[in-house]
This record gives C-alpha cells, structure tokens and sequence, in this order.
C-alpha cells in the first residue's frame, strides 16, 4: 500500500507522476517511489523515506526523464520504511520494476524457491518477489504480459501492481485481486492509478480493473485480458467529479473543506432519489425488485470505522420506519462468525470507496449463503457496487480526508432514503407521513449551513484553546444519537491521538462514572425533538445523566436543540443545533463534533489530513 500512478503519453513523464502521487497523498504513506525508462531504453529509479517532498528533493539532485513510467507511495506492510524498502522494486537485472500495493501472503515460501534459483535479494519486502517471479517467467519467452500472468497465479493474498520491464518496452501491465486499479483513457495517453484523484485532472474517462484482469497499456491504447489471455471488455465511465472538487479550495486543510461541502453532499444525495411532489422516495440501479424488498424479513449491515457507526445510526431509521429488524456488523468479523443468513437476508455493506477489503469479503461471504446484498457507495463502478444487486450512490464528491466527514453525512442520507423506501414499499410509511418526512429532509442541508456558520464565531475555537491539553473524552448519546457518540468519539481519536470513547448514557452507572472527575470533558448529545414523546423522554434523561457528571465534577461539553433551557442550564458549555425530526438529528449534531476533533487536532500541531499509521481506504484484511 498505498498509492500507485502509471503514465504512458506523449507528456513529461516525472512530474505528472508526482503530480499524481500528490494527489494521492491522502491516502497515508511513508515513503516514495518513481520508475521511469528514458529514451536509451534504461530504468531509471528514485526512491526515498518519508514524505513526497523529500523524493522530490532526490530527484532534484539527481534529475531523471523519460518516455513513461510508475510512481508509487508506500504504507509499509513488510520492512520499515527506508530508501531500500520504497516502491518500486526491482528483479536481478535491473530491468523490470514493480509497484505493488497489498499483500502476498505466501512470499517466504515463493522467496525461499527463488533464493534457490539463484535470484538476490535486497529488500525486506513481500514485494520484491513479484519483480523476480516476473523475471523468471521472461526468461521463458514471451511478452511482459505472458510474464505477470504466470506470476499472479503464483501469489496468494492481495495485490494491485503495474509493471514495466526495459526489454519489452513502451508497456506497463497492471493487474488487479483485492486492492483498487483504475485504468484512466486519454488521447493519445494512458493512466494507471490506485484511485481516481490521482488521474482526475488528464482524463474523466476511465474503468477500474475486476479481480483477475490484467492490463496492457501501449501507446496505442489498452487492451484487458484474464488469467488465461482471453480479451475482455470494461465498460469506460465517465467522471463527473471536477477536479477542483479535489482541491483544498482556500481551506485550511481538507478535512475542513469536506465538512463545509456535507449540505452539498447531502443535497445531491437527497435528490438523486426523491420525487417532492409524491414524497416517494425511488432507488435507481437495482436488481432487486419491490416484492424482493416486501420479502425481505431481516437485513444484516456489514461495514468499518466511520460506515459502521452509520449503519447504526441506520438501524434506528430502518427498523422505525420500515418495522423490519436489522443487525449491523463489523466487516472484519462477519465472516468468521459463520453468519446466519439466506435468501430472505438483505445485507446491506456500506464503504465510502467501494474496494474496502473487509467490506468486501463480508459481501462475498453473504452472496455465497444466497442473500441478495445492496451497496451503499461513493464511487460507482467500485468493486462493491459491481458485486451487488443494487447501490445507492452517496454524491460526495472525492474525500481526501483519511477521517471521513462528509461520506458519513452521505452514508446517513443514504440509509434514510433506505429506510424511507422500505417503509413504502412494505406498507409501514404512510403517503402523509413520508411527505412530511421528505420535507423536513430537504431542509436539512439549510440547517446544516446554519450549524457551519457558528464556526464562524469562534466557538469551536474556543473550546479547543480550554480542551486540546486533556488526554481522555467521553461521548455520550441515547438511541439513535448513541452511534454519532461513537463517531465523535472516533473522529478525535483519528485526528488529535487524544483518547476517546463512546457509550450509550444509559449505561454511565454501569463503569463510566469510575471515570468522571474535573479532569474529563463529557461530551453529551442532548438534543430533543418537542414533537416526539419518545424523544422527549430520552432527552430528560438525557439531562439526567448531565447532572450525574456534573455532581462529580466533570466537564460537560452539550449539542443542544435552539431554544433549549434545561440541558443549556446543567452543562459547562453549549452547542446548539436547530431543530429537526429525531432521525434527522444525526445530520445536525455529528457536524459539532467534526469541527471540535477538526479544532483540537489543529491546536495540537497534528496532521489533519493525514493522520499517523491510518490509510484512506483500508484495502487489505
């Protein structure tokens, strides 16, 4: 891991790979890598530890050139990240270079047939075994592609590689099983990248690579083949992300910029799927039908990190509008429970780029026991969304941020449409209640921006300046607001290495009053929605549970609803939020929690964007 660019094109070939790797950035990495072969037909390599500056730097003291060429970013799985261990590697001769993002997991026993071959090696890395695997195979005869297509039948585990080799030259191969390949399509140019930010500026045009292809990029074009050599077709998409959108945009940081465009996200989300004047709510892009969805009798939610937490924030809306109950899992365990699922299971996998690896087998683990799964996604043509049945697509735009923000709002929106939809569909949502609900959904991104412009106040600030020194929070939230705790409790963690923690404040009296004293910050949801009684209930309690702290000196930090008294009155300090529908409230109250972990990490000195030892998109079990 983590970050690939290929270039082959008429352009200068080193820095619009940097330019690519920069863009790639966001994804986390500790070293840099770039191949390139130059007019005389030699490999030229520059690697270097640390940050992309620095492989900047080398290459500035030592400049390179050439016809076309690989760049990588690498998040060590195997060997620290050293000059040695950086992307790309090379076989014995010094002709072919690979950049690999994953992980083969049976290279000590590849490494050790090779070692008795005769091939030396030089790095630490899993890596350095496909370069001479490849090798090995060209020897054989035969082009470059013939050579990777025999390597990757001897690799187990993970991967995502592009290839070139000196002695078969003006080709890069790239081939694809776990992690993410896209292929980008110019004129007269070719691209091959780990995500679509890093192309986005050359090419709109492009397709991601399925499990088992592999492909040839010439100056002529790109041909797709199998394992087996037989040509197959990719169906080319067409990006309407602009490449602005990828840009800090006079913001600070990214992840700042990402928390102002959530009423955006959430506005497009939204309409991508309503019709106002009926208050029907219509899920595009699905093979499975109403009377599939009417048939349905439990729905399994399988995601990590940040879409776990929406996919609890999901159940509530599911099993409240639509009466059928609903269990939400961690990717990374759903399949080694042995889960107990079938034909009238919905599972529902949740993943802001689509190629989450535990996502992913946690899909492939509910389709061989015969559920139908539906992908909820911010990139269409990812793995997911082309393993599914069905996708609601969440038009975030591209999150450069590791800690997601605004693909979370896009989650929630999605789930709500989800849970909406359902309703209908099983008779549990009537046409009176569903406009209603349609209605204040669409003024959710107005209060959204209300909630944003208090930033502008200073009073995040504010409370970074009196909190960013304590070492421990905790997060508190009844019912549907208890998964945005885990969230809020999550996002600073991420960001600001403070210790945080989550829990539903019903269960304060059950092991987390051990930890209130005037030390710890509590971070309290206590909003209320007056129409609801079940919510007015929680929220009494809710205030309860702030005098609990309150009476053993802790701090208490409340997101309140406007014109709120009795919460406002019992807490240290106050966040208010304007007033919604209690499934809506999410939308509102994560915000302030955003820019509260946003405010601390930024007093720390932290890196926001890149938060230490985290990737963008977690593409290996």
């Amino acid at each position: 891991m983590c970050g690939i660019v290929g270039y082959i094109g008429p352009k200068k070939v080193v820095p619009l790979i940097l330019d690519g790797l920069r863009r790639l950035e966001y994804r986390g990495y500790d070293s840099a890598g770039i191949a390139v072969v130059d007019r005389d037909g030699k490999v030229d390599i520059r690697r270097a530890p640390g940050k992309l500056h620095n492989l900047e730097e080398v290459i500035r003291h030592s400049p390179i050139d050439g016809m076309y060429g690989i760049g990588h970013t690498r998040w060590a799985t195997h060997g620290r990240p050293t000059e040695e261990n950086a992307h790309p590697h090379r076989d014995c001769t010094g002709q072919i270079v690979v950049v690999h993002n994953g992980i083969v997991e049976n290279y000590v026993d590849l490494k050790r047939q090779l070692e008795k071959e005769g091939h030396k090696f030089v790095t630490e890395t899993d890596t350095e075994i496909i370069a001479h695997l490849v090798e090995k195979y060209m020897k054989e005869g035969g082009p470059l592609e013939d050579a990777v297509r025999k390597t990757v039948r001897q690799l187990t585990g993970v991967y995502s590689i592009a290839i070139l080799s000196a002695s078969d030259p003006n080709k890069i191969v790239a081939a694809r099983t776990g992690p993410p390949s896209v292929i980008g399509l110019g004129q007269g140019e070719y691209f091959v990248a780990s995500d679509i930010p890093a192309i986005l500026a050359h090419t709109r045009d492009m397709f991601f690579l399925a499990d088992g292809d592999i492909a040839v990029l010439t100056p002529q074009g790109v041909r797709v083949m199998d394992l087996d050599g037989n040509t197959i077709q990719r169906a080319v998409q067409h990006i309407t992300w602009d490449p602005i959108m990828a840009e800090k945009g006079g913001f600070k940081h990214f992840m700042q910029k990402e928390i102002f465009e959530q009423p955006r996200a959430v506005r497009d989300t939204l309409l991508a799927s309503v019709a106002m004047d009926s208050g029907k709510v219509f899920l595009d892009k699905m093979d499975i039908t109403e009377a599939d969805f009417r048939e349905f009798t439990n729905i399994k939610i399988v995601a990590c990190g940040t879409s776990w937490h929406a996919g609890q924030t999901g159940k509530f809306m599911i099993e409240k509008l639509a009466r059928i109950p609903v269990e939400v899992d961690y990717g990374s365990e759903f399949r080694y429970r042995d889960p107990i699922i079938g034909a009238n299971t919905l599972t529902v996998c949740i993943s802001q780029s689509g190629e989450t690896a535990d996502t992913l087998a946690a899909q492939r683990e509910a389709k061989v026991k015969g559920s139908k799964t539906l992908a909820i996604c911010n990139v269409f043509g990812s793995m997911i969304t082309r393993e599914a049945a069905g996708t609601i697509l969440t038009h975030a735009g591209p999150e450069i941020g590791v800690a997601s923000t605004k693909a979370f709002t896009g989650q929630l929106t999605a789930l709500m449409l989800l849970a909406m939809y359902l309703g209908q569909v099983r008779g549990t949502l009537s046409e009176d209640c569903a406009r209603m609900l349609l209605q204040e959904f669409m003024r959710i991104p107005h209060k959204m921006e209300t909630v944003l412009r208090a930033d502008e106040g200073g009073i995040y600030e504010s409370l970074a300046r009196q909190f960013f020194r304590h070492t421990n929070f905790l997060y508190l939230g009844r019912g549907v607001h208890f998964p945005i705790a885990l969230e809020g409790a999550l996002k600073l963690k991420e960001i600001s290495y403070i210790h945080a923690e989550g829990y539903p404040a019903g269960e304060m009296k059950h092991g987390p009053n051990a930890l209130i004293d005037e030390n710890l910050p509590v971070v309290m949801l206590a909003t209320r929605d007056d129409q609801d009684p079940e919510s007015m209930t929680r929220y009494e309690k809710s205030v309860s549970n702030i005098k609990e702290v309150k009476a053993r000196d802790g701090i208490v930090i409340s997101v309140v609803t406007e014109n709120d008294h009795l919460a406002r009155e019992a807490s240290d300090h106050v966040i208010v939020v304007p007033p919604t529908i209690e499934l809506l409230a999410p939308l509102l109250e994560v915000l302030p929690l955003q820019l509260l972990a946003y405010h601390i990490a930024v007093r720390r000195g932290c890196d926001v964007d890149q938060p230490r030892n985290l990737a963008k998109s977690v593409t290996v079990e």
